[in-house]
């Protein structure tokens, strides 16, 4: 049978490959942001939590401390 114009399958066919180019792209973006920006933070983290623990200890008295919490929040 003849269908005058595309058929409705080729509109569904190119709507399902732009979907999953643009989920594909989204799990590359969401990695790259991750592998970028998470061990940022969790350095960031670790060096806050190793200052409260010297503090906790009396290695650093509490104007030392709060210099450098202030630093580290930057």
């Amino acid at each position: 049978m003849y269908v005058d114009g595309p058929s409705p399958f080729f509109f569904l066919a190119t709507f399902l490959v732009v979907v999953v180019v643009a989920v594909v792209l989204g799990i590359v973006i969401i990695s790259i942001l991750r592998a970028t920006v998470g061990p940022a933070r969790a350095s960031d983290d670790s060096a806050l939590r190793i200052l409260r623990e010297r503090f906790a200890r009396g290695e650093i008295t509490q104007e030392e401390y709060e210099q450098a919490r202030r630093v580290l929040e930057r």
